[in-house]
């Protein structure tokens, strides 16, 4: 339930985000007749994330024997890549998102054709900022939940996400009265290094269903056995299991692309992160 609520938590932050900065530039440009373009586009792109997420998750329990576990591995190493790239796309625009998104409203809200009186355009361009940032938050939390709900269950998978996008909109008023304040870049960096751990499991999870059905050789079988310790499908395995991927028993190869993971995230971020040379001519 734990990653579910985080990953709910942390999209419905970031979509909180989005409309509270969105709601904000209108009402500083004083377009607040945009304003239910903005719902629109929002309520839509919830809509259509939720049957995404419907979709996905019955095309998954459709599968049975070998395809249900290619399926699975599938969905969770594409769930790790996406949840990896949101990471480091975080790490890079934390600080500059509210910026660049009051930007991008701008040029909706004045398109060339609003100031000639079609104001038809501003509300279709205004709806479509806020449709497709809402969406890709929306499609991502879908397929980060389809793949939690292999990972554990469906039940503690819902629970936890109802919890977390609860207390996402209630942070989101906080946030929205003091979204100049709110440190961003902190906020990102806390919930990142959790997902992180998460991704990381992900992967190990999806390659422990190729190694079921061959895709990937195991190397070793059980590189070690530590289930009398603590038991894998123990609640305080299920635990460790819904949050890092842990496995009592795991193979090699598990192993390698566990710990293949957050070195190449590791050296990725301290890459994205590092500072850009000045030139001679910008110091011009």
């Amino acid at each position: 339930m734990l990653p579910s609520y985080l990953l709910s938590l942390r999209e419905g932050i970031e979509a909180a985000l989005i409309i509270g900065i969105v709601l904000g530039a209108l009402r500083q440009m004083r377009r607040t007749d945009l304003v239910p373009a903005v719902w629109t586009g929002t309520f839509a792109a919830v809509a259509l994330s939720i049957l995404g997420g419907v979709l996905l998750t019955n095309l998954g329990l459709s599968f049975e024997g070998a395809a249900e576990e290619i399926f699975e591995g599938v969905t969770m190493l594409l769930a790790a890549a996406l949840l990896t790239w949101m990471i480091f796309w975080m790490s890079r625009t934390a600080r500059t998102l509210k910026s660049d998104l009051e930007a991008d409203v701008h040029k909706a809200a004045f398109p060339g054709a609003a100031r000639q009186g079609k104001r038809g355009t501003g509300k279709r361009a205004v709806f479509f900022v806020a449709f497709l940032a809402i969406l890709r938050e929306g499609i991502e939390l879908a397929l980060f939940l389809t793949a939690s709900v292999f990972a554990t269950d469906a039940v503690q998978t819902i629970l936890g996400a109802l919890l977390g996008l609860g207390t996402s909109i209630l942070l989101g008023w906080s946030i929205f009265a003091a979204i100049i304040r709110l440190d961003l870049r902190r906020f990102f960096q806390v919930t990142g290094f959790l997902l992180i751990l998460f991704a990381a499991g992900l992967v190990a999870h999806g390659v422990h269903e190729f190694n079921e059905v061959g895709w990937i050789p195991a190397v070793i079988e059980h590189v070690w056995d530590v289930n009398a310790i603590v038991d894998e499908k123990s609640t305080f395995g299920l635990l460790l299991k819904a949050l890092f991927g842990y496995n009592g028993n795991p193979s090699l190869t598990e192993v390698l692309a566990y710990v293949a993971y957050f070195i190449a995230v590791f050296f990725g971020l301290r890459l994205a992160n590092k500072p850009k040379p000045v030139t001679a001519n910008q110091q011009t």
